[in-house]
This record gives structure tokens, sequence and C-alpha cells, in this order.
């Protein structure tokens, strides 16, 4: 091949933005292939900026995973998860938007007014189409919100399902700048074992708790060892109130023991090691409305 043949490599990051729940953290596993940013069905499981490598031969796309952009007011966290989302679309080469098909909510209005003043290629994602039962009401959707906005291009997607998902990385190859690679080939992240542990851990929570658990809980790593064929744990989980950790432990440990056998497998998966998983449950009242609690907790800006 001359050099004149030649296709030039690509990188850039890719910020995945959009309210809470619309899918942004499945569209990222899919793209990786693996189970990378934590999900639930409840809103704003995810609370900080991930990082998702995908490397091939031609390109390097660093997807940055970000919590949804809300209108909650109040208590510090959700100032904190805002401020993690809205920071990084501007220092991005382009946008993944992501929104849910047939709903578009006074979030997804201010999310779109926040692109007004950002000059970069917003591709437009209209994801959990296979959840749509009238499938002739989703052409007039598309073409309504097609017309808010500049976008490079509208895609329609089920990101649970991987529809259309190669379509979504085919755009944004076509939209990185020539560059070299960042990071090495085989990096998928750039956050750490101990902090993935601490996110799946949380997950478990939210998947087994369901509505019974506010938003006000988070998990700390006390202690991680590490060595070739075992890792060691020790995490802290973190509620507001005597009631709420009364809930997570369950009747005789049971809910706990569940929890922690689930966050144990989905670790073992992620770091191909066998892992030895120790949980407590602590109160600290007010956590999630104290800036300092926050940056005590690991909610540092980003």
């Amino acid at each position: 091949m001359s050099k004149l043949d030649k296709v030039a490599y690509r990188c850039g990051y890719v910020a995945i933005i959009g309210r809470p729940n619309v899918g942004k953290s499945t569209l990222l596993n899919h793209i990786l292939g693996i189970k990378l940013s934590i999900t639930s069905r409840k809103p704003q499981t995810t609370r900080h900026q991930i990082l998702g490598i995908k490397t091939d031969e031609h390109l390097q796309a660093i997807y940055v995973d970000t919590p949804g952009l809300h209108q909650r007011r109040g208590s510090a966290i959700n100032k904190y998860m805002n401020r993690a989302a809205a920071s990084v679309m501007v220092d991005v080469d382009m946008l993944l938007f992501v929104v849910e098909a047939l709903e578009w909510t006074d979030e997804d209005e201010a999310v779109l007014q926040r692109l007004e003043s950002i000059k970069l290629p917003v591709i437009l994602i209209v994801n959990k189409v296979d959840q749509v039962a009238d499938k002739e009401a989703l052409l007039p959707f598309l073409s309504k919100v097609s017309s808010k906005f500049n976008f490079h291009q509208v895609i329609p997607a089920a990101a649970v399902k991987g529809l259309s998902v190669d379509q979504v990385e085919q755009s944004v190859a076509s939209l990185l700048p020539e560059s070299e690679a960042i990071y090495p080939e085989d990096q998928l992240t750039n956050r750490s074992m101990r902090f993935l542990a601490a996110e799946i851990i949380r997950e478990k929570l939210v998947r087994e708790l369901g509505q019974e658990l506010p938003y006000t809980s988070t998990v700390v790593i006390d202690k991680y060892d590490e060595d070739a064929d075992l890792i060691r744990i020790h995490a802290t989980i973190f509620v507001e109130t005597k009631g709420q950790k009364a809930i997570i432990i369950g009747r005789k440990g049971e809910r706990m023991k569940s929890i922690g056998s689930k966050a144990r497998k989905d670790i073992e998966t992620l770091s191909e090691v066998k892992v030895y998983l120790n949980l407590w449950v602590k109160v600290r009242e007010g956590w999630s409305n104290d800036e300092q609690a926050l940056r005590g907790l690991g909610y540092g800006e980003e």
C-alpha cells in the first residue's frame, strides 16, 4: 500500500449526554462489548464521568459516559452530577445526545439548550425504539426532533439489543479527527478496578432494592488488595438513616448476602480474578447534601 492509499489514523473524545435513564451507559457497554458502566432502570444510576476506550487498527474512540443532566434542585450530589455531565461537553470532539423514543421532556429540552452555544458535531440517538408499540408514531417523532437542531445525523436505536449501534460507531469514526492514539491499545478505561468495584456494588444495591432505597446511598472501598489469583475487597455502604441500613441488611442479613454475591460475581467477570468481598453498612447522616462529605466519599471535581 502506498502512502497515498494509507488510511489516516483517527482518535478523539466522544461525550454521551442526555437526561437520566435514556440508556447512555447501556449504549457505551454495547459499543465496548463489555459491561463497564453500571446500569439500572432507576434514573441517575450513573454519578461519575467514566471513559470507555475502543481501539482498532484505524481509530481510537474515547467515549465519555456522563451522569444524566437533570432539573432536580437542592442537594449537593445533584449539583455534583450536573457539573460532571456539563463540564465534559466543552472538552470533547463530538457529542452523542441520547433521548428516548416518543418521549421529549423538559429535561431533553434543557440539554438541547446547552447545545446551542457548543460548536461540535452532534449525533442524536433516539433510543429504545424496540419498546415502541405504535411504530407509525415513530416517523413523525423522528421528524419533529430532527427539526429542533442541526444534528449531524439522527439514528433510531435500541442499545440494549445492539440495534443500530454499528451505525453509531460508523458515524463516530467519520467525525473523529486525524490523530495518533492517546491510550495504549489494550486499555479499556481510565478508571481503576478499585473504582469499578465500588460502582458494581452500588449497581447491585440499586437493582436489588429498587424503589425501597432512595438516592442517599454510596459505596467506599476501604481496602483493596490484589495478587495473581485473588482480589480482597473490604467496602462500606453509606446511607443516611438507620431505616435504610436495616433495609440493605434485610432479614437475617439475606439481602446483604445477595448484594455481595452478585457484586462479587460481576467483579470477577470484569477482573478475571477470584474475589473475596466483605461488605459493611454505616449511617452517615446528610452526606448527600454536604459538599465536604461528598469529597471525602470520592465525589471530587471530575
